[in-house]
């Protein structure tokens, strides 16, 4: 049996309509129940401080009585006294169980309800309620003095809640049954337009096979049935289809080309950095080993030696172990392990560090930085301004200094390096950052220069949030500036 496409949708339609309204009503009157629940029961725990409050009152201020005998001869005034306080009946009972007052007129017991299990769990200094009819029974304990004295039991009427219930019910399915009705038509309507649509292009299918070829589009619509229109009065194009496709495919050919040389670009300077990252501590390692060449008898030497050495020896077991973890992820970038860092310490172990190489080119290294704490990763921190001080030093005159100093402005710290050495030409200042640059490859390949420090440096100081600039020349030397966000 065929079914008709348009009676499928309007099938669909209906059972949807049906399905969408009634869960949405049935999620939205349990909500509202669950809400008229929750605001009756805070009323309510309000409603049993204030009586826990007053009894404390009572039981204090009048003659001294145990609680339960207090329970007995003041429970009916009590229970009177609150049922004004809260405007619902009031029902008191002492520790066990019996009842010791109530506000219902007379007094009879017989005429209000006695839950008996949930006054069993109330004594057990639990909150129990119970809802019977139009009324909902809330018991709460009395605390006494040292422990639970009785239970109070309030009476709340649910007349209301029930009646916007129905009341809401009642405009659900009044007002569902009309949007269902009205939605349908209009579904229908536009299904019955959507499936006409669809007949259009089975006929234009047709006629194709017949080659019987269309000369407009036999749909104008802006959704997926206007597009397969387009498609199907397209179809005489797919030669120009296909020349576009093996363009596509060249360009993603390209592209990978690309990538693949980016690559190995990636793969020298990898190989590039890691040269550099070992070369700065074992610089300073063979600076100490030459010291202590020509000074092995001064002791305080060999103890700033064996210290800064073990430094640099940690140092370099890291980076052996970071270099193997990249590998093993195929990684070509060391990972940031950012911690608090009090500037002028970092910058103090580091010109101590430096100290041997310097005083080996007969320079001074002077400290002038004010306190200031940083977010950032330690090592590239001090990879960082090692490099700038090895570079200071390596291209300084005899007897030369190096300097830095540091000043807190405008929420970062500025790091000034300054030297006074050969200094840096002018036609040179813009690529001295670029990878493999030296501004004198001979004096670079005296000292062991590649030309990656300060690239590096750079891409350092700008992953840590950082600047870095070479300032305009003010006399000999050359001098850098760094800023990075101060942590307050």
């Amino acid at each position: 049996m065929r079914i008709s496409i348009k009676l499928k949708f309007s099938l669909f339609l209906a059972v949807l309509l049906i399905l969408s309204i009634s869960i949405l009503s049935y999620f939205v009157l349990q909500g509202v129940e669950r809400n008229q629940q929750a605001q009756i029961e805070s009323a309510l725990a309000q409603h049993v401080k204030t009586v826990n409050l007053r009894v404390k009152q009572t039981y204090y201020t009048g003659t001294r009585l145990e609680p339960q005998a207090f329970m007995q001869q003041r429970g009916k005034a009590l229970a009177v006294e609150l049922a004004g306080f809260t405007g619902l009946q009031v029902t008191l009972y002492d520790a066990e169980g019996q009842q010791a007052g109530t506000s219902r007129q007379g007094g009879d017991p017989a005429a209000g309800q006695k839950p008996a299990d949930a006054l069993a769990y109330a004594l057990q200094n639990k909150i129990a309620y119970q809802s019977s009819g139009d009324t909902m029974l809330y018991l709460a304990p009395l605390q006494g003095p040292d422990q639970q004295m009785g239970v109070v039991q309030l009476e709340y009427p649910l007349q209301d809640a029930q009646s916007f219930q129905r009341t809401l019910l009642n405009l659900f399915l009044t007002t569902g049954a009309a949007v269902l009705v009205l939605s349908f038509i209009g579904g229908y309507l536009y299904f019955n337009k959507a499936a006409a649509a669809i007949g259009r292009l089975k006929r234009a299918a047709e006629s194709i096979r017949r080659a019987e070829y269309i000369s407009a589009p036999p749909v104008k619509r802006k959704d997926e049935l206007g597009e397969l229109a387009e498609g199907i009065y397209f179809m005489s194009r797919e030669i120009d289809t296909s020349i576009a496709a093996k363009d596509e495919e060249q360009r993603k050919l390209q592209l990978a080309v690309q990538k693949l040389q980016a690559l190995e670009q990636q793969q020298k300077q990898y190989i590039g950095n890691i040269s550099h990252e070992f070369k700065t501590p074992l610089t300073s390692i063979k600076a100490y080993v030459d010291l202590l060449n020509m000074y092995d008898d001064d002791p305080g030497l060999l103890s700033d030696a064996k210290l800064s050495i073990a430094k640099e020896t940690q140092r370099l077991y890291e980076m052996v172990e970071k270099v193997l973890q990249l590998t093993a992820l195929e990684k070509y970038d060391f990972e940031s392990q950012a911690e608090l860092l009090e500037v002028a310490d970092v910058l103090q172990d580091i010109c101590g560090r430096m100290k041997g190489k310097a005083e080996r080119y007969g320079l001074t290294i002077t400290l002038d930085v004010q306190p200031a704490r940083i977010w950032m990763d330690k090592e590239s921190f001090m990879h960082i301004f090692i490099n700038l001080l090895d570079n200071a030093i390596k291209y300084n005159v005899p007897q030369g200094t190096v300097h830095l100093h540091s000043v807190v402005r405008a929420s970062r710290v500025w790091i000034t390096v300054r030297d006074s050495g050969i200094g840096i030409p002018a036609e040179f200042r813009e690529k001295i950052f670029e990878p493999f640059y030296t501004v004198n490859r001979d004096r670079s390949r005296q000292s062991g220069g590649t030309g990656l420090g300060l690239s590096l440096v750079r891409n350092l100081v700008e992953k840590q949030n950082g600047t870095i600039t070479l300032l305009e020349p003010d006399g000999e030397g050359a001098a850098f500036q760094l800023s990075f966000p101060v942590m307050t």
